[in-house]
């Protein structure tokens, strides 16, 4: 009757040893088929391959670049609001300063990405495009309409 002798832990795999005394006391190794922690390399080079993965992480860093610019934001909101005279400055300032003009954009084009690829996932919640080709076209069309709209407000930043 088999019973478990030792649990080695080995770098990429879980293996149990079982001794099996009616077979003259022989080792049978036995491979667990528990998950396994893949090297970042590995992660990255099959999910660049997916762009229902590459919309999926994009949509994450968009989220997060959101939250941290909305602050920004909310403070050249305030300055504008203080007075007439801050938002004439503030106002002044847009086509002059490139750095006040770069943080708008990057913020506008998180926005626009993250309110595509939400309305994306919305879609999927709803149950269009959960096939593996369908999610695989919703993403590209997402991209293509995301990269429309980050032109669009590149364009209106600029002007």
């Amino acid at each position: 009757m088999p019973f478990p002798v030792l649990i080695i832990k080995q770098q990429i795999s879980l293996t149990v040893l079982v001794a099996n005394e009616a077979l003259t006391g022989t080792m049978v190794v036995k491979t667990s088929k528990r998950p396994v922690n893949l090297d970042l390399n590995q992660v990255l080079a099959v999910n660049l391959q997916n762009p229902v993965a590459i919309a999926s992480i994009l949509h994450r860093l968009s989220g997060v670049l959101i939250f941290v610019l909305v602050p920004v934001l909310l403070y050249l909101l305030q300055i504008s609001l203080a007075s007439e005279a801050s938002f004439d400055v503030l106002v002044k300032g847009w086509h002059q300063n490139l750095v006040l003009q770069a943080l708008v954009f990057v913020t506008l084009a998180g926005l626009v990405y993250h309110f595509v690829m939400g309305c994306k996932h919305l879609l999927a919640d709803l149950g269009i495009g959960e096939s593996l080709e369908g999610g695989r076209r919703l993403a590209l069309f997402g991209m293509v309409l995301a990269a429309a709209g980050i032109v669009c407000s590149l364009l209106w930043v600029m002007s």
